[in-house]
């Protein structure tokens, strides 16, 4: 049998889909599988270090503006869009899917729609709390539309189409060992904290962690590994930041592009600092870490701030929004919180409950059912 994936733009929308060819991989190991991303976006590079192949294919985003800028974005998008279709339905017909699923990104829009025009099993999950643009396009296109969180069934059309699955998660962070981990990283008994703003950056918050490591630098009061983003012009920009603080070599902090073994930093971390995507969450809640959460303002219909107080709730989380981050409140939070380990145990015993280790069988489990059911010509 063979399955195709579509996702991309972000960690967030490439990372589900990879757990779930990782799980397709062990329980079939003949199984053919491939991926299509955006060309020259971050799944070209991401996809292929976890040994699967993937095709570029051309793709634009929609402004939801009526300048004539944005306007005339939406017409070359719009090019995009057709020769991506196009594109799509050659890499269907040579590499034959048995069915397509789509983790989000604007990518899975041509993919899904030319997979639905072959008569291929099609399967879309969305991650947030209220679907997104690409989400919505393709509802009626989808055989079979999944999500994370039960409360975000009421945004679609058919809610009683809708299957809550929770969120797909990659197996190592339910499998690495905490102090294995802490050990690799060369950590001592002082808290480690772990912070990162998304694949392609976030000036602000890394603005606010520079003032928190200047902070740390003379107490020494906790580790800190932080993921600037934004590859090499990212971590120039963060260099910059912490040297208008005094900082060019910091002692007790790790600063990085990219984290490239999530597991391994989280489940060695006591506190993390993050935005609200739907991935980084359901990961948070797979390795039972509490967290301050720092809701992108600018995302779809606000659905990181959605996301993110609905883990508040459980007490797992701290909600900081982006308007009121400063490196003074955020240092204060993060005082506040590493200065007492119980309740950061707790913190993770509450985002651990939410947790949903099944997620990924039911996925694989559905995506085979329509496999079964269009071979038998139901």
């Amino acid at each position: 049998m063979n399955f195709l994936f579509a996702c991309g733009g972000t960690g967030g929308h490439i990372n589900p889909a990879v757990a779930a060819a990782q799980r397709i991989r062990a329980l079939m190991p003949d199984a053919g599988i491939l991926f299509v991303g955006a060309q020259d976006n971050m799944e070209m590079e991401l996809v292929p270090r976890e040994g699967f192949p993937i095709r570029g294919i051309p793709v634009g985003n929609l402004h939801r503006s009526l300048k004539p800028g944005e306007v005339l974005h939406n017409l070359r998008s719009a090019v995009l869009l057709e020769k991506g279709l196009r594109e799509s339905g050659r890499i269907l017909r040579e590499f034959q899917p048995d069915a397509v699923l789509g983790t989000g990104g604007y990518v899975c829009y041509p993919v899904l729609r030319a997979a639905s025009a072959l008569g291929i099993p099609t399967l879309l999950h969305e991650a947030n709390a209220q679907p997104g643009l690409t989400t919505r396009m393709l509802e009626k296109y989808t055989d079979r539309m999944m999500v994370a969180f039960q409360e975000g069934k009421s945004g679609y059309r058919d809610p009683d189409r809708v299957l809550t699955v929770g969120m797909p998660v990659r197996a190592g962070f339910r499998e690495t060992d905490r102090a294995q981990a802490r050990q690799r990283l060369g950590l001592d008994e002082r808290p480690f904290l772990l912070s990162f703003g998304g694949s392609l950056g976030a000036f602000k918050l890394n603005a606010a962690v520079a003032a928190l490591i200047a902070e740390n630098e003379k107490t020494g009061a906790f580790r800190l590994l932080h993921a600037a983003g934004g590859g090499e012009e990212g971590m120039k920009a963060m260099r910059e930041l912490l040297a208008q603080r005094g900082v060019t070599e910091p002692k007790w902090t790790e600063i990085r592009p990219y984290i490239y073994d999530m597991p391994q930093a989280m489940a060695a971390a006591d506190l993390i600092l993050c935005r609200a995507g739907a991935s980084t969450l359901g990961e948070l809640c797979a390795v039972g870490r509490g967290a301050i959460l720092v809701p992108y303002p600018y995302a779809t219909g606000n659905h990181q701030e959605k996301n993110a107080r609905l883990l508040e709730k459980t007490g797992g989380a701290r909600v900081l929004p982006d308007g009121e981050l400063t490196g003074e409140t955020l240092g204060a939070l993060v005082r506040e919180l590493v200065r007492d380990g119980a309740a950061l145990r707790e913190m993770g015993r509450a985002l651990k409950s939410l947790d949903r280790p099944d997620s990924l069988d039911v996925i694989v489990e559905e995506t085979l059912r329509l496999t079964e059911k269009k071979a038998k010509g139901q």
